[in-house]
């Protein structure tokens, strides 16, 4: 169950680069996974929560704008492997697996995040007649939730 929920965590990567980590830093803050005494505690600390909550709200922002790249393009394609290998890393911590086997599951979810997520967006923009912003902000929700229910099971 661990290793499918650093998936997950990876998959909300691949939706937003940023709302993982965040989510995972709210996590460890409060107390849902414990990273203290490893490479990892630095997560649940309040500069990782204010640094990760501010570049998530940033991304919300900087997503609706016509100039940004697309999810799958190589720089924010690599950004999200990255942040989604770091959220897999805590959650396999938490769950008693291999921290490296957590990185390549969450490294996995994100890049599948990543192209699923383009694919539904553009499809139901066109199938719903709807502008792209409106998408973007419920993909935004979805994220953020997946993200909560994600570190809640452990």
């Amino acid at each position: 169950m661990t290793l499918l929920l650093a998936i997950g965590i990876g998959f909300v990567a691949g939706l937003r680069s940023m709302t993982a980590p965040a989510v995972v830093a709210w996590a460890a803050l409060l107390g849902l996974i414990h990273l203290e005494g490893s490479p990892l505690s630095f997560m649940g600390s309040s500069w990782a929560v204010g640094f990760f909550t501010l570049a998530a709200l940033a991304e919300f922002v900087v997503d609706l704008l016509p100039q940004t790249p697309a999810r799958t393009a190589p720089g924010p394609l690599i950004a999200r492997i990255v942040t989604g290998g770091l959220g897999g890393c805590c959650l396999a911590l938490e769950g008693g697996k291999a921290i490296l086997l957590g990185a390549l599951c969450g490294a996995i979810g994100g890049v599948a995040g990543a192209f699923i997520g383009y694919r539904a967006r553009i499809g139901l923009v066109k199938a719903l007649g709807v502008s792209d912003a409106i998408v973007a902000m419920v993909e935004d929700l979805i994220a953020v939730g997946m993200g909560f229910l994600f570190v809640s099971r452990l």
